[in-house]
């Protein structure tokens, strides 16, 4: 009995366990802001959860099993992102009416272009191939593709409302069109066609299988460290507008930022699954992730945009439109033959570099 609850102790004295605490504490304290030294410690703190986060979110699927693993933490960060959003725009008023847009943009393009891009890098340099299910690629972007259409392009070519606009009933048919397919999408990757997004374990005799009570805590303690991340994101927005703005550059950068912040946690846990030869599950991240942000991010922002009366551009500028474009043509190819070598994957950051340098130098 000593000894078990030794190991428990020992368990809870871990570091995944000890940041979100040390985290959450620091945030609610009302230290963070108050300087330069209180900023590198928030930045600590923040790295320390996102880092637990990841140890969590692999605990939780090892239980359940894929693809509800890569399923709960895609949903957490969306809602979590979701919220930050809305909290943003709420307190922002006329002046954050594109911050919808470009947060979820910039999401996307970090996801197809930078996550999956190092995942499919890092697989191809340890090797050489990797392999998945094609049936999962294409079900993944046949949803994501439709998504980005009728929220991100689709608005610029509507003549009820002049400008990248939707009209409130356009806005209400876009959001049950998005709940729709991502509704429809889960059904399949849950039910029906289950088997198109597992891969058989190439090591079985590694599997490991936490107990109920594990996962329970780490589930809980999964929701904290996102949460947290989130809430020290936003905490350390004015600090990185300050900085882009030292800098010269567009303010349109803190958005990208942000949301590199917010997805970190799901970015490391996929790129840990390529180094360990599960690219399946690394796709599962990546394409859930990027549907799950817009097919629920843009039916919550615009309840909130139709209760509170807060304009909502959605359209994109041409030469978004345009990088769009390249990086969904891009990932189509690079996922339709089952597997991907280093080549994918470098052209992949390429286009994320392009993306993000035409954003500081637009």
């Amino acid at each position: 009995m000593y000894f078990v609850d030794a190991m428990k102790i020992k368990e809870l004295l871990h570091y995944t366990y000890i940041f979100p605490i040390l985290a959450v504490g620091y945030y609610f304290s009302g230290a963070m802001g108050t300087g330069v030294i209180s900023d590198v410690i928030a930045g600590i703190l923040l790295t320390g959860s996102v880092i637990s986060a990841v140890h969590h979110a692999e605990v939780v699927a090892h239980k359940v099993g894929e693809p509800f693993g890569t399923i709960i933490l895609a949903l957490c960060i969306t809602i979590l992102e979701v919220a930050l959003i809305i909290s943003l725009m709420v307190a922002g008023g006329d002046q954050a009416i594109t911050l919808a847009r470009d947060t979820v943009f910039a999401a996307v393009m970090l996801i197809l272009n930078g996550i999956l891009g190092i995942c499919i890098l890092v697989g191809g340099v340890k090797y050489y191939e990797q392999f998945f299910a094609r049936t999962s690629a294409t079900t993944y972007l046949v949803s994501i593709v439709s998504i980005l259409i009728l929220t991100l392009v689709l608005p610029n070519f509507t003549s009820s409302i002049n400008g990248p606009f939707y009209n409130q009933a356009q806005l209400v048919f876009v959001s049950i069109a998005c709940l729709v397919i991502y509704g429809t999408f889960l059904m399949v990757q849950t039910v029906r066609h289950r088997n198109y997004f597992i891969v058989p374990e190439e090591h079985p005799e590694e599997n490991y299988i936490p107990s109920f009570q594990k996962t329970l805590s780490s589930f809980v303690f999964l929701i904290i460290c996102l949460a947290i991340v989130v809430l020290m994101a936003k905490g350390l927005s004015s600090t990185i507008e300050n900085m882009v703005q030292s800098l010269g550059a567009p303010k349109s950068l803190v958005g990208v930022i942000i949301a590199g912040m917010v997805l970190l946690p799901e970015g490391l846990a996929a790129i840990r699954a390529a180094r360990s030869n599960q690219i399946q599950s690394s796709l599962n991240l990546a394409l859930g992730s990027a549907l799950a942000s817009i097919g629920l991010t843009i039916p919550a922002v615009s309840v909130v945009c139709i209760m509170y009366d807060i304009p909502l551009v959605l359209g994109l500028d041409k030469k978004d439109i345009i990088l769009l474009s390249l990086s969904v043509f891009i990932v189509m190819l690079s996922l339709s033959r089952g597997k991907t070598n280093i080549l994918y994957g470098t052209v992949l950051l390429v286009n994320l570099a392009a993306y993000i340098f035409t954003v500081i130098v637009p």
